[in-house]
């Protein structure tokens, strides 16, 4: 990915302001109210509207970070409210979410484990299994289906958002676990640095392993919203490109973004814009893989299939059951090879 840019200093401070209405014409959430990062008392009224995307981060001048400032004002709205989320139509959500109704530890071992997240089992369970396998028997890696808590943090709850890290950090402590290994980009970004137990992505340890195999075809790549500024995630993914990959920069978000989708359906819905005339891409974030796969770009494709040599595409249709199916699942393969041995 060529040499580091250095990174731009970010204040969660809107004073600074200064009204260039930059940030409102690169977001449709802005320019949809007509109101700029610095209009703090509407964004008030407004803050489970954003998509927490970062898109008024990139664009600002003044180095205002619009994603942690409206981040900010969620986590206030919670703690006025008693630790509760505000705003309704989230109850299913935390429902699943808060304690991961799907978590299953069935198929952990090893000193290294898989940890898919929530998206990527839903739409790709068979890759999900292949990838297990693989590892498990490679490298005598084990498995666990959980939830990072990114999507109850983003709902400004700063308690449970700690609690959540916390029991995990200590599950895994307690399993002897001293490597997890992220399938997608918000999981990684979110629990790096905040576990004590190294962080990796899946596409680092495939190249450690020496395993995956290189995409001939120069690459245009859509990357997700937590790995746009550092791009991390996208530069283990240069392991297995042919040259540097083209990036589809500009791009809001899928329309999953920040929970808004519940406040934003018809925004939601035309998200992502600017994506209609591309040809053929990878992206790396199974929810947006899927996001795209229900708003028909069937130009879209996730990149760790390609990797591993599968066809899978998203299964839009029956991601819930997956999600099920994974809390359930226990390795059958592994199970054999261990009694014979």
């Amino acid at each position: 990915m060529g040499q580091k840019v250095k990174k731009q200093v970010k204040y969660a401070d809107a004073e600074a302001c200064v009204h260039c209405h930059l940030c409102r014409n690169h977001c449709a959430f802005l320019g949809k109210y007509g109101i700029d990062i610095g209009d703090t008392e509407r964004l008030k009224e407004l803050a489970y509207h954003c998509f927490l995307c970062g898109r008024c981060t990139e664009v600002c001048p003044k180095g205002i970070d619009g994603r942690q400032v409206i981040l900010n004002m969620r986590q206030k709205e919670v703690r006025e409210n008693g630790g509760r989320v505000p705003e309704k139509g989230y109850g299913m959500l935390l429902w699943e979410k808060r304690d991961y109704r799907f978590r299953n530890e069935k198929n952990i071992r090893g000193k290294s484990i898989l940890f898919p997240g929530c998206n990527f089992p839903s739409f790709f369970p068979e890759t999900t299994r292949y990838l297990a396998e693989i590892l498990a028997r490679e490298a005598g890696m084990g498995i666990l289906f959980d939830c990072c808590g990114k999507p109850v943090a983003e709902l400004g709850m700063e308690d449970e958002e700690r609690r959540i890290i916390r029991q995990l950090d200590q599950r895994l402590k307690e399993k002897g676990i001293e490597e997890v290994v992220t399938m997608c980009p918000n999981c990684y970004h979110f629990l790096k640095g905040r576990l004590s137990i190294e962080v990796k992505t899946v596409y680092r340890k495939l190249h450690e392993l020496g395993l995956g195999k290189k995409i001939a075809e120069k690459a245009v790549i859509f990357p997700p919203c937590p790995d746009r500024e550092e791009k991390e995630m996208l530069r283990d993914i240069c392991y297995f490109l042919s040259g540097e990959p083209d990036v589809l920069e500009g791009v809001q978000c899928c329309g999953l973004g920040g929970c808004a989708g519940v406040k934003e359906p018809e925004l939601a819905g035309k998200m992502p814009q600017g994506l209609e005339d591309s040809k053929s891409f990878f992206t790396y974030c199974a929810s947006c893989s899927g996001s795209l796969t229900r708003k028909g770009y069937r130009n879209a494709s996730h990149i760790l299939p390609e990797i591993l040599g599968r066809t899978e595409r998203p299964d839009v249709k029956k991601s819930v059951l997956n999600r099920i199916k994974a809390g359930c699942w226990k390795e059958k393969s592994y199970e054999k090879r261990k009694n014979m041995g």
